[in-house]
C-alpha cells in the first residue's frame, strides 16, 4: 500500500435533470451553443459591447479620430461587430430576443458613454506623453548645442 491519497474530482455543476451546466465563457466561444436563458445571452451581448467600447475608445484616443467621423465610426463598428456575432456566428433566432433592433441596442448607451470616457482619457494621456517626449527631445538638443 502506498501512502498517497486518491485525487478527488471537483463536483461538476449540474442542472435539475442531471445534465452538465456549460459555463458562459464556453458558450460565448462556441457557435453551436444553445442559450436557454435569455437574460444570460443579453448579459453576454451587454458586456461584449462594453469591451468593444473600451478598446475602440483607446484606439480612437491615440489616433486623432474626433468629431462626427469618430462617433459614427464607433457606432458602425460597435453595432456591426455585434450584429455579425449574434446573427452569423451564433446564428440565433433574433425574434426570440425581441428582434434584431433589441439585440443591436442592448447596452448601447452605456457603451457609448464608456467609449467617450476611455477615448477622452486616453487622448489626454497620449497628448501628455507626446508633450513630455518633445520636451525631453528639445532639452537633449539644447544640451548637445551647449556641449559643441
Amino acid at each position: 500500500m502506498s501512502g498517497g491519497r486518491r485525487k478527488e474530482e471537483p463536483p461538476q455543476p449540474q442542472l435539475a435533470n442531471g445534465a452538465l451546466k456549460v459555463s458562459v465563457w464556453s458558450k460565448v466561444l462556441r457557435s453551436d451553443a444553445a442559450w436557454e436563458d435569455k437574460d444570460e445571452f443579453l448579459d453576454v451581448i451587454y458586456w461584449f459591447r462594453q469591451i468593444i467600447a473600451v478598446v475602440l475608445g483607446v484606439i480612437w484616443g491615440v489616433l486623432p479620430l474626433r468629431g462626427f467621423l469618430g462617433i459614427a465610426g464607433f457606432c458602425l463598428i460597435n453595432a456591426g461587430v455585434l450584429y455579425l456575432y449574434f446573427s452569423n456566428y451564433l446564428q440565433i433566432d433574433e425574434e426570440e430576443y425581441g428582434g434584431t433592433w433589441e439585440l443591436t441596442k442592448e447596452g448601447f448607451m452605456t457603451s457609448f458613454a464608456l467609449f467617450m470616457v476611455s477615448g477622452i482619457t486616453s487622448a489626454y494621456h497620449y497628448a501628455q506623453l507626446l508633450q513630455r517626449l518633445r520636451q525631453e527631445n528639445r532639452l537633449n538638443q539644447e544640451a548637445e548645442v551647449a556641449v559643441s
